[in-house]
């Protein structure tokens, strides 16, 4: 199932450059016209957008994403696209733990995932139900947020390395694994804000304090000794009406995923601005 899955991925166009509208688009000197034939899946026919170019059929990535399953993000910041697919298993060290991913991308824990901890001990996942299904959240939390100002002019901080803390509290085994994709989130939120405040967007690019340094500085982890704000589960009104209430500063930002004795609990966001 994987390898086949994974042939279907490697078949696919992300379709950004062709055109809707006309019967004909012209990319890049190759002449696409819309496919007439019909799309089934599990032999159900479905609705889905295709083009004909020289006898191949091509689809948009996004568009098979969501009749398969699969996640797909566009990451603006390093012009990445991002696949997860459903039956993705974690990547395992030789000790049979599991490698968080240090590049940002989304862990998703599966029941029986083993996390090497920080105290050298070995944390067992055993309850992932309440993932992505907060009951306080109106939904999933959804795809990174797309860039509405060029965030190559703003800091690019530097992820901090994957990290789980395992605390032992009356009796309870509490695991704290940093989410970078989530904390990625909460960068690319800060830099949407900074493009929409006037205080610091401006003629775009960012605007600049008389040294010529920015006014926003960004760090994606926080010291042990400041005490930021902790929120979930996620709300990106909390990041924007943060910023807009103190546009310039020193921004700290980290997610951590929470779990009691092998039960997933939430993912908290925390911020700190001084």
């Amino acid at each position: 199932m994987r390898r086949s899955f994974l042939s279907v991925l490697a078949g696919m166009l992300i379709g950004a450059t062709m055109l809707g509208g006309g019967a004909h688009a012209a990319a890049s000197g190759i002449l696409a016209e819309r496919s007439p034939h019909p799309v089934a899946v599990n032999g159900q026919p479905v609705e889905i957008e295709a083009y004909l170019i020289e006898g191949h059929n091509y689809y948009q990535l996004q568009d098979l994403g969501e009749l398969l399953g699969f996640d797909v993000v566009w990451d603006g910041a390093t012009g990445t696209v991002r696949i997860t697919t459903p039956d993705a298993p974690a990547a395992e060290s030789s000790a049979g733990t599991v490698l968080l991913p240090s590049d940002g991308s989304r862990y998703i824990p599966q029941a029986g995932d083993v996390i090497r901890c920080d105290d050298g001990t070995n944390y067992t996942i055993t309850d992932v139900s309440r993932w992505d299904k907060n009951m306080f959240a109106a939904g999933p939390v959804g795809d990174l947020p797309e860039p509405t100002c060029d965030w190559s002019l703003l800091p690019q901080p530097e992820l901090p390395a994957p990290e789980a803390r395992h605390y032992s509290i009356n009796g309870r085994e509490y695991l704290f694994v940093r989410n970078l994709y989530e904390t990625r989130r909460m960068l690319y939120t800060l830099y949407n804000a900074i493009g929409d405040n006037p205080e610091t967007w401006q003629n775009g690019a960012p605007v600049l304090h008389p040294s010529g340094n920015p006014k926003v500085k960004i760090n994606l982890s926080i010291a042990d000794d400041l005490n930021p704000q902790v929120f979930w589960p996620w709300r990106e009104s909390e990041i924007v009406n943060l910023f807009n209430s103190c546009p310039p500063g020193t921004y700290s930002m980290e997610a951590w995923d929470v779990y009691k004795d092998g039960v997933f609990q939430r993912t908290e966001y925390n911020i700190h601005v001084r």
